[in-house]
């Protein structure tokens, strides 16, 4: 029966209830209220104060529930990135009865700041209404420092200081404070130095306030008393952070004292393995002893790093490219592939493909490119590493792979068409580089400075100065300025012959606070042009302006001293002695002109003794030293330098055989010479006019003008160059083949009809009157005559006793003339006596040949 009444009266409860579910909340309200005096007429144990208070409670309990309920939606959208919604529902919840407006704003802040919008978050700030807390202006000044907005910080600042009437000692707010100021300030133009100001007035300072302090040391390059603050604060007894080493770091790289790279580590070991094994850490640690050239300091940390992430391995291969450890650096990417460990990412790549353009190993990078192209099947590369691989193609010399790369880009930026600019023009294809710059900026892009560099290497390689003046208008129409643009414009118009123009912008206002560059460009102007006197003069300038040259400066000025030049072999000796005073000797360009000056002046024993010193040979330098060899007829020496070369694994290049195969000629090595000319092919190097022209003086030096003469005619097109039929013909004079002569001379005067050739008129007038045909010696003069031909004449010289003596073709003007043509007489009949036949020439007022 009680049973049956329990159930009885429970279901009537729930009836109860549910009809109150239904009820309005007014009419609740009147019935909660009602029932607290009901309790109390009824005697209930508690009075009706004590009820008021638990209901109190209860509602300030439910509101505390609802409010932690809307910031946790609002803290979950702005997560999802959905900061929209985020923005309704705060606007939406401002009217509820439970909302807290300062905690939802500060929650709303803080989001668009962590997602990184901190400008909207201040234009949020600026419509708040409600009143600011710590953490408001904590977020606010977050804010500040991402956007770099300083006035708006010091605002914030100045009204925390109005409304406090004291400095903060809320610590999260002071280390806001002082990370506003560390990051929005300039580092370079700012003049007071308010983070120190800020970090000297905050009451309690923890290790996050230390650690941007040091970072904003470091940034303003104040690397010093960023380790003095570091030493500071272990003396106070802060503990460092693993932030504390990755901001220190930087600065003892910018110091470049390797001791102090190791002290900070052993502090960094002292602190713990915690510290130890963080990956920023230790890719920090990395960092900075690649920097110092500490690379294998940087390798061991690298191994003894637990958990290495893709960073850790991106700094590493960084650090090796740095250093020019290419094939290490490599290896560290085929073990990231093979190990799985870590995914490589675009860093990984891109310093991959850095190394791979240093080695030109085109192989390898086409390997890299395949497998880029495998791991992102629709064929869309990231940007940068697009740009990579265009660099590494023409680095490698394959510009029209670079090319088919570029076109195949979705999307590009500026970088991309400068890259690709850049490559045309140093792969010699100077115009195509113009007309893509033309259709750069069809396509919207303007051109920068990078874009300018490009187009003025361009026109100086072209020669040209009505394309160099065009480019140079272009770029004040454009209002284009770097610096070093005066050095780029000096250099264009020296290269197109205009000495002037260049000596004019040399002497210019915008040049007077000249560097090195400038100086270097002006030099090499003057050297290229054949002005040596004005190129000394200039160097001389240089050093009475304080300016110390430089490796540039030298290689620049060598080829000025000549055996005929401004003080000749000596003053040559004494820039060897200054580039000795100045540890520049060691320097491979450097070296490789020395040995070109002293063997242009004779002294090919200097010459092969600075070759020989030399710790650090490149190919021009083997090619240098080659010719010289050559020069002076010792072609086995030259040939046994190739050889050398190639067991050392030095890459001949193009230059290197026309100089072999010179030497082989001059030294008489006919056969060894074909041999080289054949074994181009080997080396992968195709043969041009210059290599051609250069078998047929080896065929025509050794009398072999019949074989030299087929040829040159089997060349075809490729033959048809003016160098090869002159020295074809120039070896009919001398070996008598006259009849072949007059047809090599219809080839050569057909292929320059153009031009004026009159050292090849002077040449055929001379193989007639060694065949003593001289009426066509008299027609070929006087077509000269008619045409106003006329040839330089030839000169020698030589150096006696610190004196310069200089002879052109039938010189009369020498003191000494009446002498001199004695000894040539006696000599004459010398060379009778044993039988040797001495050609004869008819020769006239327009010169010999040679």
């Amino acid at each position: 029966m009680k049973k049956a009444k329990r159930e009885k009266s429970v279901v009537a409860a729930g009836s109860k209830k549910t009809k109150r579910r239904s009820l309005s909340p007014l009419v609740r309200r009147r019935r909660r209220g009602r029932s607290l005096y009901v309790a109390a007429a009824a005697g209930s144990r508690k009075s009706v104060a004590d009820c008021l208070r638990v209901c109190k409670r209860k509602r300030e309990e439910k509101c505390r529930r609802e409010k932690a309920t809307l910031r946790s939606r609002l803290s979950q959208l702005c997560k999802d990135g959905r900061l929209d919604a985020a923005r309704r529902l705060l606007f939406d919840s401002l009217s509820h009865p439970a909302a807290s407006p300062t905690l939802l704003w500060n929650t709303l802040i803080i989001g668009y700041v962590c997602n990184a919008l901190p400008l909207e978050a201040l234009r949020l700030y600026a419509l708040m209404n409600s009143p600011s807390d710590a953490y408001t202006y904590s977020s606010a000044l977050k804010a500040c420092a991402d956007a770099r907005q300083l006035r708006l910080g010091k605002s914030i600042h100045c009204r925390i200081v109005r409304l406090h009437s004291a400095p903060p000692r809320n610590r999260v707010l002071n280390n806001s404070l002082l990370n506003m100021y560390a990051c929005a300030m300039d580092p370079e133009t700012s003049r007071v130095d308010a983070v120190r100001l800020v970090f000297d007035r905050m009451p309690n300072r923890n290790v996050v306030a230390w650690n941007t302090l040091i970072a904003w040391y470091v940034r303003r390059r104040c690397s010093d008393e960023a380790l003095a603050l570091l030493k500071l604060m272990l003396e106070v007894r802060i503990r460092p952070t693993p932030v504390t080493f990755v901001n220190v770091f930087p600065a003892v790289s910018a110091i470049g004292e390797i001791k102090i790279c190791d002290v900070l580590y052993g502090l960094l070991v002292k602190c713990g393995h915690g510290h130890l094994n963080d990956p920023f850490v230790a890719s920090a640690a990395i960092l900075m002893y690649s920097e110092l050239s500490g690379i294998e300091s940087a390798r061991w940390i690298f191994d003894q790093t637990e958990g290495k992430n893709t960073q850790v391995w991106n700094t590493m291969i960084s650090g090796y490219v740095q250093n020019g450890d290419y094939s290490k650096a490599l290896a560290l990417l085929v073990e990231i592939l093979e190990s799985g460990e870590v995914v490589a990412d675009t860093v990984t790549f891109l310093s991959s493909l850095i190394a791979v353009s240093q080695m030109q190993d085109l192989q390898l990078g086409q390997q890299i490119h395949a497998y880029l192209i495998k791991e992102n099947p629709e064929k869309v590369l990231p940007l940068v590493l697009s740009n990579a691989l265009v660099v590494m193609y023409s680095r490698c010399g394959e510009v029209q792979l670079a090319f088919e790369v570029f076109e195949q880009m979705p999307e590009r930026d500026v970088v991309t068409w400068n890259t690709i600019v850049s490559a045309l023009v140093q792969n010699d294809l100077n115009l195509e580089g113009v007309l893509l710059v033309y259709e750069m900026q069809k396509q919207g892009f303007v051109v920068d400075s990078v874009t300018a560099v490009a187009l003025l290497s361009a026109a100086s390689n072209l020669g040209s100065f009505s394309i160099g003046k065009e480019m140079h208008g272009f770029l004040i129409r454009h209002n284009i300025q770097f610096d070093g643009m005066e050095s780029y414009l000096i250099d264009m118009y020296a290269k197109s012959g205009s000495v002037e123009i260049a000596c004019r912008l040399f002497n210019s206002e915008r040049s007077y606070n000249r560097d090195k560059v400038t100086w270097n460009a002006m030099i090499a102007g003057y050297t290229q042009n054949g002005q040596s006197e004005e190129a000394i003069a200039v160097f001389r300038n240089m050093l009475q302006d304080s300016q110390i040259p430089n490796a540039v400066t030298l290689t620049s000025i060598l080829p000025s001293y000549s055996p005929v030049g401004v003080g000749g072999i000596q003053a040559g000796k004494e820039i060897h002695g200054f580039a000795i005073r100045y540890c520049l000797d060691d320097n491979v360009f450097v070296a490789t002109a020395l040995i070109d000056m002293y063997s242009r002046c004779g002294e090919i024993c200097s010459a092969e003794r600075i070759f020989d010193g030399m710790g650090n040979k490149n190919t021009v330098t083997y090619t240098t030293m080659l010719s010289a060899f050559g020069q002076h007829g010792l072609g086995e020496k030259s040939l046994a330098l190739f050889q050398l070369m190639r067991e050392l694994g030095v890459k001949p290049d193009a230059v290197t055989f026309v100089a072999l195969i010179s030497a082989c000629s001059y030294s008489g090595l006919i056969e060894e010479g074909l041999a080289v000319f054949e074994s181009m092919k080997d080396c992968g190097i195709a043969a041009t006019t210059e290599h051609h022209g250069c078998v047929v003086d080896l065929l025509g030096r050794a009398g072999r003008v019949e074989e030299a003469y087929d040829f040159a005619k089997g060349l075809g097109e490729t033959g048809k160059f003016t160098g090869i039929w002159g020295s074809l013909l120039a070896a009919c004079r001398v070996h008598g083949k006259f009849e072949l002569g007059e047809l090599v001379a219809e080839e050569l005067f057909e292929l320059g009809k153009e031009e004026e050739l009159a050292g090849y008129h002077v040449l055929l007038s001379n193989v007639y009157a060694s065949d003593r045909n001289w009426e066509s010696a008299d027609r070929v003069r006087k077509e000269m005559r008619e045409r106003g031909m006329r040839k330089e004449p030839g000169s020698s010289w030589i150096e006696v006793a610190d004196s310069m003596h200089r002879f052109m073709s039938k010189d009369q003007m020498h003191p000494e003339n009446d002498q001199i043509y004695g000894m040539l007489q006696g000599l004459a009949l010398e060379m009778k006596s044993p039988g040797y036949k001495i050609p004869e020439f008819h020769l006239d007022e327009i010169g010999d040949v040679d």
